[in-house]
């Protein structure tokens, strides 16, 4: 049986191969291949940039503000936060910190991030920010990652109507909402319940003053002993929160641990539903002795931990009152951390062998992370001697 065009069928696959080897011969050699989605999320999500200090000014007689500026910044949403890597010594420390700044700010023509740092004594957790506020000088170059976290208005999720209810240097993601909402960015009504102590306590007065208008109320609560004032006067009450939060309202919370346990109880008083409060994360324990079902003894001992990368073992110290993340930043060993309050896992590591504390209030792990001994090492404290796995970047 014949078949027609048989020889020529069977010829044509190597036809085809020669055709298809002569364009690659005759092609350029660099590609001009370009990925459209590629690039933007390139764009949105570049992971740690250069950034530079181009100004430093006083917002309050203990804190400051620090504006950085690179080629390209990322976009952020008010309210998020960004990561700085701090070469502080030996260590290699990196630390969070909400941006006071809007998207939409710049200066001359260059974009900025700004953010807002308070000298805290060391005794008291300070260690980075102490450095921020006495060693940064204009021209000071950084490692950071903009835009990071869950803390911002979303549309879909929250209330037309947001009472931000803040303590102290929390303020600084509410400053970013205020100044997008007056911008006209972004669509809310904000009202700021600014907690302090006394009046020269208040951080960002000046600027918050500025955002007010139709769509920004602030409100100064102190606390302190302050013979002249005339606003509000005491704490985050639910009395106070009712006076000034009426309908539908989605609550936002930023501040001090204590303060958040304060505010929890005064929001359950008034039966606010939990879809209806947004809390920034905690940070990193000041004092782990505090949190429930954490041993105080362990809190003075030293133990051996060993660091395996790839085929590289390291032992080196590990204080039981400080987390894992610090251990490892003191001993210059290369982590990525982000939040520092065991939500955002970029500092997830396996845990071989060891008993460890994992902070309740900060336990922000997976269900089969925690089945299968995987941990947030800014989050977790040795009980004695580990071992852990992390991964090599």
């Amino acid at each position: 049986m014949k078949i027609k065009g048989f020889l020529k069928d069977v010829g044509g696959a190597s036809r085809v191969t020669k055709v298809r080897q002569a364009k690659f011969d005759a092609a350029e050699s660099t590609s001009k291949h370009y990925d459209p989605i590629g690039a933007v999320a390139r764009a949105l999500h570049p992971g740690f940039i250069e950034l530079e200090v181009v100004d430093i000014f006083p917002v309050s007689p203990t804190t400051k503000t620090i504006v950085f500026t690179a080629p390209h910044i990322p976009y952020f949403k008010a309210g998020q936060f960004m990561t700085l890597v701090l070469p502080i010594g030996n260590s290699r420390v990196t630390r969070p910190y909400s941006i006071s700044s809007a998207p939409y700010q710049t200066r001359g023509e260059k974009p900025i991030v700004e953010l807002t740092v308070r000298a805290v004594p060391e005794d008291k957790g300070g260690f980075a920010s102490l450095y921020l506020y006495n060693e940064v000088k204009v021209g000071d170059k950084f490692m950071g990652e903009v835009g990071l976290g869950e803390f911002h208005v979303d549309p879909i999720r929250d209330a037309k109507k947001v009472v931000a209810l803040v303590g102290g240097s929390g303020v600084t993601p509410f400053l970013s909402m205020a100044r997008e909402v007056k911008h006209g960015d972004l669509d809310i009504d904000l009202t700021i319940l600014f907690g302090s102590v006394t009046t020269d306590d208040i951080i960002l007065e000046k600027q918050l003053d500025e955002c007010v208008c139709d769509k920004v109320k602030v409100v100064h609560v102190l606390s302190g002993d302050d013979p002249n004032w005339k606003g509000e006067r005491g704490f985050l009450s639910a009395e106070l929160i009712s006076k000034y939060a009426k309908g539908d309202v989605t609550f936002f919370v930023c501040g001090p641990q204590v303060m958040y346990d304060y505010v929890s109880e005064q929001l359950k008083k008034l039966g606010v539903p939990a879809r209806r409060i947004r809390l920034e994360v905690f940070g990193q324990a000041r004092d782990v002795t505090s949190l429930p079902r954490y041993p105080k003894s362990n809190a003075n001992k030293v133990f051996n931990l060993t660091v395996k990368q790839g085929l590289k073992e390291t032992v080196i110290p590990a204080r039981g009152d400080e987390p894992i993340a610090v251990a490892l930043e003191r001993a210059g060993m290369k982590i990525h951390i982000g939040c520092r309050s065991g939500a955002c896992g970029f500092c997830r590591l396996k845990v071989l062998s060891g008993n460890y504390y994992v902070s309740p209030h900060n336990d922000g792990r997976r269900a089969a992370d925690k089945d299968y001994g995987y941990v947030h090492a800014c989050a977790t404290y040795p009980l004695g001697d580990m071992a852990i796995k992390v991964n090599i970047d």
